[in-house]
């Protein structure tokens, strides 16, 4: 564990004893990625950190043990191997529900608002299907039926990108235990597709 403290050392914020947004944001730098960077969220998933915009030394130790990284050169090498198995199908919809929760930044917080769910959608499915993510935002900023967008609906937006064809939405079937977000929002596209 010596080399991986002695890199935490570096980024962490000593008076409260953990990596804060700004050693994170160093520690982005240093290996060559934005902040905003979906890898970062996949480390953070990786470490299986708590609070967002926090690594503890225990989360540190856990990611980058498992990563078997010890260094700075080590850990940018392992990043693209780090994103090979996050998309891999069995550890993607972990990591899918893992991005929402990271998000809830306040304790007993349960819903994200509008534009947090968008960003956080495009940031985690935005490359994986490109043209469903764009309506789906697009949708959700135009509606006033919700501010706030919970878990449930969160999950349900992954199920209907895997399983509806797009944009024809011939397997998507209302009968389905759907949200009614989904509902609303393939009723809306339909509606924009005529």
């Amino acid at each position: 564990m010596g080399r991986i403290d002695c890199l935490y050392d570096l980024y962490a914020n000593q008076s409260i004893g953990l990596i804060d947004p700004e050693g994170i944001e160093a520690l982005c730098s240093d290996v060559g990625v934005g902040h905003t960077d979906v890898r970062i969220l996949m480390l953070a998933w990786k470490m299986k950190a708590e609070r967002q915009g926090y690594f503890s030394k225990d989360e540190w130790r856990t990611g980058l043990t498992a990563l078997n990284v010890n260094s700075l050169d080590k850990l940018k090498k392992a990043l693209p191997a780090l994103e090979k198995e996050v998309m891999k199908p069995s550890n993607f919809v972990d990591f899918y529900a893992y991005a929402f929760q990271y998000c809830l930044t306040e304790e007993k917080q349960r819903f994200v608002d509008v534009e947090t769910f968008c960003q956080l959608l495009n940031l985690v499915l935005g490359s994986k299907f490109p043209a469903q993510v764009d309506s789906i935002t697009e949708y959700l900023k135009l509606q006033s039926d919700y501010q706030m967008l919970s878990m449930d609906q969160w999950m349900n937006f992954y199920r209907f990108c895997c399983d509806i064809s797009f944009p024809d939405l011939q397997q998507y079937d209302p009968l389905e235990s759907w949200a009614v977000i989904v509902d609303n929002f393939v009723e809306w596209l339909r509606k924009k597709q005529s």
